[in-house]
C-alpha cells in the first residue's frame, strides 16, 4: 500500500510541475494582482552585496474610484533593511501603524519610502538611516537639480554628436560619388540601428542619479495613463547599505477597521548581485548542493557494497534504504543545476527544474516510507503490518503528497500572491504532522518489545532489539529537532550572507541521520541486534543436549527457512 501511494505522487507531481513552472520567474519577478484588498503586500526579500541593483517597474496601479485622502492614508512602496534576527527595522508595531506615515526613524538602518501623490502626479521619496545607495529615477521636471545631468540632456547631446557625424558622412558621399549607393545602404542601416537604440533608450530618458546619503527627500515623476499610474526606479546598493532588504507595497487606507477597498497592481521586480541573480545567502548553495550530492552518492555506494558483501542477510528494506540514498544524491545534483541557471539567467530552465522537483517528490516519499517501515520493525522484527500501522501509512503518504504540492507551489509562485502565505503555512503544518506520525510506529514497536521481553523465553534478544528501537526513536527526534527547529533559529540569527548555513545544517543532519540509521540496521549477519531469535523448542533441546555427559561436545545444526544453516556450539 505504501508503494502504491508513493506512485500517486510520482504521477501527479510532473503534471503539476509543468502547469506551475510556467508562472515561475525566480529572481526576475512579475506580479499581477487584481481586486486586491490587503493593506500590505510583501513583494520580496533579497540579500544585496555592494553594487547590487534593484529594479522596480510599476507597470500599472489602478486605485478605487471612491474618493480617498491619500495624504493621511498614503499608498506606495517601502524598501527596508532587516536586522540580523529577521525583524523589520522601520517600526515596532507594523499592524497598527502604516510605515509610509513615519516622520522619524526608529534607528539608523536604511529605509526608503516611495509615497504616491496622485493629485500632483509625483512620488515623494523619503530616505532614512545611514546609507550610500544610489537612486536612479525620472525626476519631476520642475524639481530636477541643476547640477545633475538628466537623461534627456544626455540624449540631446548625443543627438548633436550624431548629427555632426551624419554631416561628415554626407560630405564624404559628395566627394565619393562612385560609392554613393553603398554609402546610402550604410546610412539606412545606421538609421535603423539608431531607431532601435532610441526605442531602447526611451525607457531611460530623463533618468537622474541621486545619492541618498546626501539628499533625504526628493520628488519623482508619476505618470498617468487613463486610470492607471506607473513609475520606475533603480536602486544601486552602496557598501555601507549592503544587507537583507524587504520590498513591500502599502495601501494604508485598508488598515482602518471595516475598510476593504480593492485595487489592482502590476509590477516587475529584478534583483541582482555582482556576478548573478542569486541573493547573498544563496550564492554558496550551488557548490554546497553538488558537494553534498557527492557525499551522499559515496555513502550510497558504501551501503550497496555492504549489502552485496552480506547479501544472504539482506532484507528488501535494505535496498529501499539504498534507493533513498541514491535519490537524495540525484535530487541534490538537480537542485545545484537549478540554482546555477537561476544565478546566470535570472530564472530556472524548465527542464532542469522539472527534474529537480520529480526527484524531490521521490525523495520525500521514499524518506517517510522508509522511516515508517523501520519504525514498525517490518522485516527486522515481523513481516506483517498491523491494522493501526497500515493506517499510519494511509495518513502519512497522502500528507506527503500534499506537502510536496505545497512546496512546489511555494517555489513556483511570487511572494506577493495571497496563495503564497497560505501554502507556506500548509507546508509547515503538514510537515510537522508527518514528522510526528512516523514516531508512533517506533513507540508501538518499543511497547511490543517491552511486553515480549517479559512474557516469552527470549528476553535477552528482545532487550537488545528494545535498546535498538529506543536509540532509533532518539535519532528521529534529534533529526526533526535539528532540521525543523535549530536550523530555523540559525537562519534568523546569523548575518544575511551566512544564512546558507541553514541549508548546510539541514544537509549535514540528514547525512548523519542516514549514516547512523544504516549502521544501526545493517544486515543481520553483521549486526548482533538483528540476528534471528531461536525458537523456544530449540532452546529446550539445547538444554537437554548440553546436560547429557554422553553427548559432550556434540553440536546441533538447524536449517532455517531460507535454506541457510546456523550452527551453535554446545558448551557445558
Amino acid at each position: 500500500m505504501a508503494r502504491n501511494r508513493g506512485g500517486v505522487s510520482t504521477v501527479f507531481g510532473p503534471t503539476l510541475l509543468v502547469l506551475l513552472l510556467a508562472f515561475c520567474e525566480a529572481r526576475i519577478h512579475k506580479l499581477s494582482l487584481k481586486n486586491e484588498s490587503r493593506f500590505v503586500i510583501h513583494l520580496n526579500t533579497f540579500g544585496f552585496y555592494a553594487n547590487g541593483t534593484l529594479d522596480v517597474n510599476l507597470l500599472s496601479l489602478r486605485l478605487p474610484n471612491k474618493r480617498v485622502d491619500y495624504i493621511k492614508n498614503p499608498v506606495g512602496f517601502s524598501l527596508s533593511k532587516s536586522r540580523v534576527n529577521g525583524v523589520l527595522s522601520y517600526t515596532a508595531e507594523e499592524t497598527a501603524t502604516c510605515p509610509l506615515t513615519l516622520t522619524k526613524p526608529t534607528n539608523d538602518e536604511p529605509l526608503i519610502l516611495f509615497i504616491f501623490d496622485v493629485d500632483k502626479l509625483r512620488v515623494h521619496v523619503k530616505s532614512y538611516g545611514d546609507q550610500d545607495s544610489l537612486l536612479t529615477a525620472r525626476m519631476k521636471p520642475t524639481e530636477t537639480p541643476a547640477t545633475t545631468e538628466t537623461g534627456g540632456a544626455r540624449r540631446r547631446r548625443e543627438e548633436d554628436v550624431a548629427a555632426k557625424g551624419k554631416e561628415e558622412v554626407n560630405e564624404e558621399v559628395k566627394k565619393e560619388e562612385v560609392k554613393k549607393e553603398e554609402v546610402k545602404k550604410e546610412v539606412k542601416e545606421e538609421v535603423k540601428e539608431e531607431v532601435k537604440e532610441e526605442e531602447e533608450e526611451e525607457k531611460d530618458a530623463d533618468l537622474t542619479a541621486i545619492q541618498l546619503g546626501k539628499m533625504k527627500e526628493v520628488n519623482l515623476d508619476l505618470q498617468k495613463t487613463n486610470d492607471s499610474y506607473s513609475f520606475r526606479f533603480r536602486m544601486t546598493i552602496g557598501s555601507l547599505a549592503e544587507g537583507l532588504y524587504n520590498l513591500n507595497f502599502h495601501y494604508c487606507n485598508n488598515l482602518k477597521p471595516g475598510v476593504d477597498l480593492q485595487y489592482s497592481l502590476k509590477v516587475d521586480v529584478t534583483e541582482r548581485n555582482p556576478g548573478g541573480y542569486l541573493s547573498a545567502a544563496e550564492i554558496t548553495l550551488p557548490r554546497l548542493y553538488i558537494s553534498m550530492a557527492a557525499v551522499f552518492f559515496t555513502a550510497a555506494l558504501v551501503w550497496v557494497y555492504t549489502l552485496m558483501k552480506h547479501r544472504y542477510s539482506v532484507f528488501k528494506i535494505h535496498w529501499l534504504m539504498a534507493a533513498l540514498a541514491f535519490t537524495k544524491a540525484i535530487s541534490l545534483v538537480f537542485h545545484s543545476i537549478n540554482y546555477h541557471f537561476i544565478n546566470t539567467e535570472g530564472h530556472p530552465i524548465e527542464g532542469w527544474a522539472v527534474m529537480y522537483y520529480i526527484t524531490h517528490l521521490l525523495k520525500g516519499a521514499l524518506l517517510f516510507i522508509t522511516l515508517a517501515l523501520i519504525g514498525t520493525g517490518w522485516a527486522f522484527v515481523k513481516y506483517i503490518l498491523s491494522d493501526k500501522e497500515k493506517k499510519i501509512f494511509m495518513i502519512v503518504i497522502p500528507l506527503q503528497v500534499l506537502a510536496n504540492v505545497a512546496y512546489i507551489i511555494i517555489e513556483s509562485t511570487e511572494e506577493g500572491t495571497s496563495e503564497y502565505a497560505l501554502w507556506k503555512e500548509v507546508l509547515f503544518l503538514v510537515d510537522l504532522i508527518c514528522c510526528g506520525a512516523i514516531l508512533f510506529p517506533v513507540v508501538w514497536s518499543i511497547r511490543h518489545l517491552q511486553e515480549a521481553s517479559s512474557t516469552d523465553g527470549k528476553a535477552a534478544m528482545n532487550l537488545e532489539k528494545l535498546k535498538l528501537f529506543r536509540h532509533y526513536y532518539v535519532m528521529i527526534v534529534c533529526y526533526i529537532y535539528f532540521t525543523r527547529i535549530i536550523a530555523i533559529l540559525l537562519k534568523v540569527t546569523v548575518p544575511f550572507q551566512w544564512q546558507w548555513c541553514y541549508e548546510f545544517l539541514v544537509e549535514v543532519s540528514t547525512l548523519v541521520f542516514f549514516v547512523l540509521t544504516g549502521y544501526k540496521f545493517r544486515p543481520a549477519s553483521n549486526n548482533p541486534y538483528l540476528q534471528l531469535p531461536l525458537d523456544e523448542e530449540d532452546v529446550e533441546m539445547d538444554e537437554v543436549v548440553t546436560e547429557s555427559g554422553a553427548l559432550e561436545g556434540v553440536s546441533k545444526v538447524k536449517k532455517t527457512s531460507n535454506g541457510r544453516e546456523r550452527q551453535r556450539e554446545s558448551t557445558l
